[in-house]
């Protein structure tokens, strides 16, 4: 006869339901949960391991980043990109390249392939950088949009002409299911092309970028045909589908030593993002709606103190956020408040004490940054008590805070951060050096199921998971 168990809590029912699917017997694994909650639950440092070494940049003649090869046409629109054109989804901003002279400024757009009903144009810009001068970048607008429609759409006339497509949202809504990518530190190196080709392969909407692009900095004089490359790598992504660009550090390109002094030049002048319409006074920090979610896009490379644009826009933009229409907030960043691995070690300590409480305040759900080479997740924590006399300034379990996750795994050309420390702290739920990405697939206003893949002999492993449950909605 089987033994009677002790009541259990809802989230031990869930987790015990989950890995009731994968197989395991129903006693077994409530005996072994209420023993981890009886204990505390202590996190995980995988003991898969993989080369630490630096990975290798593709050549810059290898298949994938060579430029479109159209019969005719030397001077064919590449490095396409789209990104969502304003808070609302119903707009979207198409940026392209031509290298050698300004291409059409039209785009012509409409709901079946080769016939557009409609016509867009915006602006064709340039810059130079060391003994670099880049091509004719072009970005337009596309607006009234429908939601839930695809559009087909052309760059480029005659012999030159492209056509892409897209797919618009739902229209915001509590219960509206989306699924995002989430990315960052990709690079361009034959592991970025690994990581790269994993998420073509899965169900994901819109990428959630977390910075660190190209890494064209790696080279001598900042080399920016490695933007190109970059570029023309991720098109058969970045042309289909949104990419929500967050800076990092590498995007920065400031090199006084050979007259660079302008912070961000490429990057502003390539990856343009809906800022101002969400009262924003800079590129690098905005939000949008997407589905259920309210997405905040912070610069960890930008002023953030007290009074400062950025400090004045992001406590504005938490205070309007209607969790009853968008009830999942995601904030995205660079450098990460809770990182215990050596690399990067507390990089992201003064950005995390200045919004910290502000996060926990308003109840933001997930919090996603890249920077160190490696992939962890933390538990719901906060260090918010301390005040300078009171010595409580360690970080503790706190359900009104954010899940923190580490995803700078991309697969760049410095390599892996592996050097976790020990022993592995309290708030840090599961750790992993390894290249990857993250899906987070949102079911409803109230559940959503995230999960990690690590690139593992050629494949995409699943390799963490988490039920994540909305702090707006469970509150």
């Amino acid at each position: 006869m089987a033994q009677s168990l002790a009541p259990i809590s809802a989230t031990l029912q869930r987790s015990i339901l989950e890995l009731c699917f994968a197989g395991l017997p129903l006693l077994l694994l409530t005996l072994i949960l209420q023993l981890q909650l009886q204990c505390g639950s202590s996190g995980i440092t995988s003991p898969y391991r993989r080369r630490l070494q630096a990975s290798e940049d593709l050549p810059v003649g290898s298949e994938f980043l060579r430029p479109p090869d159209l019969a005719g046409c030397g001077n064919a629109p590449e490095q396409v990109h789209i990104t969502q054109g304003s808070v609302t989804a119903d707009s979207m901003i198409v940026s392209w390249v031509t290298p050698s002279q300004p291409g059409s400024l039209a785009v012509t757009f409409g709901n079946e392939t080769a016939k557009y009903s409609r016509t867009a144009t915006g602006n064709i810009t340039r810059y130079k950088y060391a003994n670099y001068t880049s091509g004719y970048i072009h970005h337009v607008k596309l607006t009234n949009l429908e939601y839930a429609t695809k559009y087909y759409y052309r760059l480029g006339d005659g012999e030159c002409a492209r056509e892409f497509w897209f797919v618009t949202p739902p229209k915001s809504g509590p219960d509206v299911a989306y699924t995002f990518g989430v990315i960052g530190d990709l690079g361009q190196t034959y592991d970025s092309l690994n990581t790269f080709q994993h998420y073509l392969n899965s169900s994901g909407q819109t990428v959630l970028y977390v910075g660190d692009l190209s890494y064209a900095d790696h080279y001598p004089l900042g080399d920016n045909t490695r933007w190109d490359t970059w570029g023309r790598l991720v098109e058969p992504s970045t042309a289909y589908q949104p990419w929500i660009w967050t800076a990092g550090n590498h995007e920065l390109d400031y090199r006084p030593e050979f007259s660079e002094v302008v912070p961000f030049k490429p990057y502003l002048h390539r990856y343009q993002t809906p800022h101002r319409s969400s009262k924003s006074t800079s590129q690098l920090w905005y939000s949008i709606n997407r589905a259920s979610a309210h997405i905040i896009v912070l610069s960890s490379y930008s002023a953030y103190g007290k009074y400062t644009p950025q400090w004045a826009w992001l406590q504005n933009d938490l205070q309007n956020i209607n969790r009853k229409k968008t009830p999942w907030v995601i904030v995205l960043m660079h450098s990460p408040w809770y990182n215990s691995n050596m690399y990067h070690y507390m990089e992201g300590e003064t950005m995390r004490v200045q919004f910290e409480a502000w996060l926990v305040q308003y109840r933001v759900d997930i919090v996603f940054a890249g920077h160190v080479h490696a992939y962890e997740r933390s538990h719901r924590v906060s260090n918010i008590e301390y005040n300078v006399v009171n010595g409580q300034c360690s970080p503790s379990r706190n359900e009104s805070a954010p899940v923190y996750i580490t995803v700078g795994d991309g697969g760049n050309i410095e390599g892996l951060a592996g050097n976790f420390t020990q022993p592995q702290p309290n708030y840090s739920a599961y750790r992993e050096a390894s290249f990857g990405h993250a899906m987070l697939e949102i079911k409803n206003r109230t559940h959503a199921f995230y999960y990690w893949h690590r690139n593992q002999d050629g494949e995409a492993v699943k390799s963490d998971s988490a039920w994540l449950t909305n702090r707006y909605f469970e509150s």
